[in-house]
């Protein structure tokens, strides 16, 4: 963890190699945490929910907040530790938070991460930091998980296996439920339904190795679409842009993808 031999810092910062398979359980800090893969992608739990993040979203977890965070493939987390909130919209930062790591961001959180770097230079720096933290423009895919035990069985046999093809009908008989009452008890326990629900932990799922470079028709397939373009579409109605560009850092100050 990096502290400045110069003066104390502000933000502390810490960087955890994470082999395939690495989970942190579930855990608490006394300051904010802005939770960031540099390499690989995180997989965060906290408040019933997943957040899968790629190296262009962190996650914004307030101080006192219970999270789990795993890696599914192998992944260097870098975690940044915060006693204040930004100073714009400060009320945005209570919860849960997406955040855009844009080029610039990224290439901060190196320069801060340097044990030598000077005390007025690591203040300069922080408060670039502080300014620079904006929620994500786009979905992190975030799927809340259902609180009925009967919709929780379901999520969960999902998440296991993503790319099943059971209809709510079929996964209702497996539980004990009725198609429609299952249906029902996704739409009031998540915001969303049962078909929208499933396509989120779809594209949770095609993150990784999305991520690790793997071919888009072999991913698309092994998350249980059938053609590619379905994947991409479904992609894109969720985050509001395509597979690649999800994955490139904005340039700094821009307002889209670098090319």
């Amino acid at each position: 963890m990096s502290r400045n031999g110069h003066g104390v810092a502000l933000v502390l910062i810490g960087t955890f190699p994470m082999p395939a398979g690495t989970r942190f359980s579930r855990h608490t800090h006394p300051v904010h945490q802005l939770a960031w893969a540099s390499s690989g992608t995180l997989t965060v739990d906290a408040e019933a929910r997943r957040w899968v993040l790629p190296t262009t979203r962190a996650l914004w977890i307030p101080a006192g907040m219970p999270h789990e965070v795993v890696a599914a493939a192998h992944t260097t987390m870098t975690s940044l530790y915060l006693p204040a909130v930004p100073r714009e919209a400060p009320e945005k930062w209570s919860g849960l938070q997406a955040v855009e790591v844009s080029r610039l961001l990224a290439e901060l959180i190196i320069h801060l991460n340097d044990p030598d770097l000077g005390a007025g230079h690591r203040a300069r720096g922080e408060a670039l930091l502080l300014d620079l933290l904006r929620p994500a423009p786009v979905t992190a895919l975030d799927a809340p998980l259902p609180a009925d035990p009967r919709a929780r069985e379901v999520a969960q046999a999902l998440l296991d296996e993503p790319a099943s093809g059971l209809t709510v009908d079929a996964w209702g008989r497996r539980v004990g439920a009725s198609g429609r009452t299952l249906a029902r008890l996704f739409l009031t326990g998540t915001g969303m339904t049962f078909g929208r629900w499933r396509t989120l932990v779809r594209l949770q799922a095609a993150l990784p190795a999305l991520a690790a470079g793997e071919p888009l028709d072999r991913v698309a397939r092994a998350v249980g679409y059938e053609t590619t373009s379905a994947f991409v579409a479904a992609f894109r109605r969720e985050t509001g842009t395509t597979p690649g560009a999800y994955f490139r850092p904005t340039a700094p100050g821009g307002n889209g993808p670098t090319p």
